[in-house]
């Protein structure tokens, strides 16, 4: 029994939730769509060429959130998981997960998106353990401000240590599955590291090192 690590976008998912989310937001007219849709692909294109700045991208991010009651956010969820995640799931995805727990595997989803666009997520594929990017929250309110260490790049590795310190568990034997080099230093430290339908600079270094490559998208 050991630690089974996924990140979520573009890997237990077959896109990226948090650009999906911006989507949906400009679908459905609760933000200025125009002015929204073009923030939120550059923030991508930058999450993409490891440029991110995650803090400003996480203000961006939360600031739909501020204010509105938790019912009107649940039901906003709801909508978005119906229209842009259901379609998006990945049938190799749920037999992965369901071979770690098989063997007794400790399941961990690891990912930079916010909480609240990750934990209905996280419970549709039945992982009970999430370390997001969290959110400050006032009496349950979202304030449109991030919380904490946003769980990007060596910060996964900081909430991952800070996780562990609480529990009787540890890296040893640890597996890692992820498709983006920003991923890199949580991919270099864990023993069994997968590459998962990888980006170009994360297969060059999957390669280099002799880590396995699968895909969770082919059907073969």
């Amino acid at each position: 029994m050991a630690l089974a690590i996924f990140d979520l976008d573009n890997t237990l998912i077959g896109g990226d939730s948090d650009h999906l989310w911006g989507e949906f937001l400009c679908d459905q007219q609760l933000v200025d769509a125009d002015a929204f849709a073009e923030r939120n692909d550059q923030f991508y294109e930058d999450y993409k060429a490891g440029q991110l700045d995650i803090h400003a991208y996480l203000r961006f991010a939360l600031d739909p959130l501020k204010g509105q009651p938790r019912e009107v956010l649940d039901n906003w969820h709801r909508e978005f998981m119906t229209a842009k995640i259901e379609p998006i799931m990945l049938p190799k995805a749920h037999e992965l997960i369901q071979q770690h727990r098989d063997r007794g595997d400790t399941l961990l989803i690891i990912t930079a998106t916010n909480e609240f666009i990750t934990r209905p997520i996280a419970n549709f594929l039945g992982v009970d353990e999430l370390l997001a990017s969290e959110a400050e929250q006032i009496d349950g309110v979202y304030t449109g401000e991030p919380a904490g260490i946003p769980s990007y790049k060596e910060g996964k590795i900081t909430r991952l240590q800070q996780w562990l310190a609480g529990r009787d568990l540890s890296l040893a034997g640890a597996c890692f599955y992820s498709d983006s080099h920003n991923d890199l230093p949580l991919l270099e430290l864990v023993d069994h590291p997968v590459a998962v339908d990888p980006d170009e600079t994360l297969l060059a270094r999957a390669k280099e090192a002799g880590w396995p490559v699968i895909s969770l998208r082919q059907a073969t």
